[in-house]
């Protein structure tokens, strides 16, 4: 049998000066095998090349919005506002796909109706070298217990069924950098949320995020995931434990 081609899968790109990297970005979903995907851009009101380098492929994009916002999860939630996709993903800027056929297993993933999320592993690259891997984040099959304690999926290769959104209400704004990890303990700690982990690189993604730019952004990192984990009620220790294992699991994904 094979995989159901009615899986419509929407990517968001997020973005705001970005000129350097958005055309490998760009290729990377028009070179994807998996046809039944719009590409959703959601422009901050660039003043570089990137809006010019996004008209160039401009065919290949579904949605392009270019206009002022509060930051990137307000951006990412008017992307998921334009999305009519069945799933919705999230491939920022400076990322790329690992592989033409990402697209197409994340799909097969979402071949059983119960299967609310998909994601993989995650490669974090030198932003002027990218085939040069500084980290590797590897995950594993999601479990509650892992949840309290600090794990979770790395969120640039994480699809999920555009519904559990919209149940959530998107990404919450008052997070400056940690919306992403506030949105999967919403989403994670559902009693009926499944998951499905594929042991495979799905994205490759330049270093030099927002959460490790500067000390300053770190602490402030750390302060949003425990104000998280306190809002959601999920972490170990009232969250203190699970923030403390949440930054130590990241150690060995570091290349020596």
């Amino acid at each position: 049998m094979g995989i159901d081609a009615g899986v419509r899968i929407s990517v968001v790109t997020a973005t705001w000066n970005c000129g350097p990297t958005i055309e490998d970005c760009l290729l990377s979903v028009v070179r994807q095998t998996w046809l039944n995907t719009e590409h959703i851009v959601i422009d901050g009101g660039s003043q570089d090349s990137t809006l010019e380098v996004i008209q160039r492929h401009c065919k290949h994009v579904g949605v392009l919005v270019s206009e002022p916002d509060t930051g990137i999860y307000d951006a990412l939630n008017k992307g998921i506002a334009h999305a009519t996709g069945d799933v919705v993903g999230f491939l920022h800027s400076d990322d790329m796909y690992a592989s033409p056929n990402v697209l197409a297993h994340l799909a097969a993933g979402f071949q059983d109706p119960s299967v609310c999320a998909v994601y993989g592993d995650l490669q974090y690259v030198r932003r002027d070298d990218v085939e040069q891997v500084v980290r590797q984040w590897v995950s594993s099959p999601f479990t509650r217990r892992q949840l309290e304690w600090g794990w979770m999926p790395p969120h640039p290769t994480l699809y999920v069924r555009r519904e559990w959104y919209m149940r959530i209400g998107g990404f919450d704004t008052s997070y400056r950098i940690a919306a992403d990890y506030h949105s999967i303990l919403k989403l994670f700690s559902q009693p009926d949320f499944k998951a499905v982990y594929l042991p495979e690189v799905l994205v490759r993604m330049r270093m030099g995020g927002a959460s490790n730019r500067s000390v300053r952004n770190v602490i402030r990192k750390s302060w949003e995931d425990w104000d998280a984990l306190r809002k959601t009620g999920v972490g170990a220790l009232g969250g203190l434990g699970a923030l403390a294992w949440k930054n130590l699991r990241k150690l060995p994904q570091f290349r020596t």
